[in-house]
């Protein structure tokens, strides 16, 4: 298992929790994932890497992120693996203008990440309970932060900026761009395996949330999320990019603040206009109308998406689908795919149909002039390598 184990990043949620654990090597001991089975079930421990174990119920029913870390701990007591912590690190969704790189976490920072909250509601604060909860139970322990909103750090000004006056923009309404550390990770696989990497990439990552991003040289050049995780692409629960006017004409109708935030968030997406769920396997094996059209307006929401950032690259490399969506979902793959035929991509049906979501594999045909990989998203990998440089810091400490 090389050395001992040391690191331990967790990816907090709402309604789920991710962790990993990782020797001071960088090799992953074990991993795993806490989530819910509905509000009136009890939600499931599972390790997804080794030492693997039958998964563990929680007591209580439906999802709590306090009992699922401490469930969590208690498991690594167990099995001797909680003595060798040294460092933790927690994926933030939103670092502001402040954070745009990794940062120890004390006092001051929570109450910078916490004023970020309004922005990122479905997740920034179950981010920092994660925080709260671990320092409460490791009082010694080491936290790190590493934020999604941090691999845009680079984007070009003119991409950050809004069309609003300045007394607006001063309070930092921008543009910040999110799911960096997944793209991070992505960018990272894509330099090990292809030397197109360093020319014009476009990554879809499609999931329960969903964005995109230009990458161009290495460096981002443009995204589909903005201000908040409510741009871009229509997703699970949440609307994407609208019209503005829509939110003065219902401010006009009687909503309030908190009704719109609600419907944008959780209420809009594939389960707004299916009416029926957010889940994309959920919406693909119903025969409702409504779902059919819910699945269609993604399609076309991502075609449009695709299209405005190939023309910030000014053509296409290399294409990468990730995400719970992109990684496993063979006929969208291929029909985002095919609306890119005019650029020489070409996919292969074979290749894509076997490509479910394991290892990074390429699809494209042998015809094609893109490369076209699918590769899933790793965001403790990334968080393990903002462990292994904390080290040194968790050790003074000691």
């Amino acid at each position: 298992m090389g050395g001992a184990a040391a690191i331990l990043t967790v990816n907090a949620g709402s309604s789920t929790l991710k962790f990993g654990l990782f020797d001071d090597t960088g090799q992953r001991v074990a991993g795993g994932s806490v989530e819910g089975r509905g509000t009136a079930e009890p939600a499931v421990l599972c390790w997804t890497v080794p030492p693997a174990s039958q998964p563990v119920v929680l007591p209580g029913v439906g999802f709590d992120l306090e009992r699922a870390l401490q469930a969590l701990l208690r498991q690594l007591h167990l099995r001797g693996m909680l003595s060798s912590l040294r460092v933790a690190v927690h994926r933030v969704v939103h670092g502001g203008a402040r954070f745009s790189g990794p940062v120890c976490i004390d006092a001051d920072v929570m109450v910078e990440l916490r004023r970020l909250a309004p922005l990122a509601p479905l997740h920034q604060n179950a981010n920092l309970r994660g925080v709260e909860v671990l320092g409460q139970a490791l009082p010694g322990l080491i936290q790190f932060a590493a934020f999604d909103t941090a691999f845009f750090s680079a984007l070009p000004e003119v991409e950050t900026l809004l069309p609003l006056p300045q007394e607006v923009r001063a309070h930092g309404v921008r543009r910040y761009g999110f799911h960096g550390l997944a793209y991070e990770h992505l960018m990272a696989s894509l330099r090990a395996r292809s030397v197109r990497s360093q020319g014009r990439v476009l990554l879809a990552h499609l999931g329960s949330g969903c964005s995109m991003a230009a990458v161009r040289d290495g460096q981002p050049v443009a995204t589909s999320m903005g201000f908040s995780a409510l741009d871009g692409l229509m997703m699970a629960t949440r609307s994407g990019s609208l019209d503005p006017g829509v939110l003065l004409h219902l401010l006009d109708q009687g909503w309030t603040g908190s009704s719109l935030r609600d419907l944008l968030y959780r209420r809009s997406g594939l389960l707004g206009v299916s009416g029926l769920s957010g889940d994309w396997r959920s919406l693909q094996g119903s025969q409702s109308p409504r779902a059919r059209q819910a699945l269609a307006l993604f399609t076309h929401r991502a075609t449009r998406e695709m299209g405005a950032l190939v023309a910030c690259l000014r053509g296409l490399d290399l294409l990468v689908f990730s995400g719970g969506i992109g990684q496993h979902d063979a006929p969208l793959r291929a029909a985002l795919g095919q609306t890119l035929d005019f650029l020489g991509v070409r996919i292969d049906a074979a290749r894509n149909g076997a490509a479910q979501g394991g290892d990074a594999v390429r699809i494209d045909g042998d015809d094609s002039g893109v490369e076209v990989w699918v590769i899933p998203a790793d965001e403790e990998q990334v968080l393990s390598r903002v462990g292994l440089a904390a080290l040194p810091v968790a050790g003074a400490r000691a």
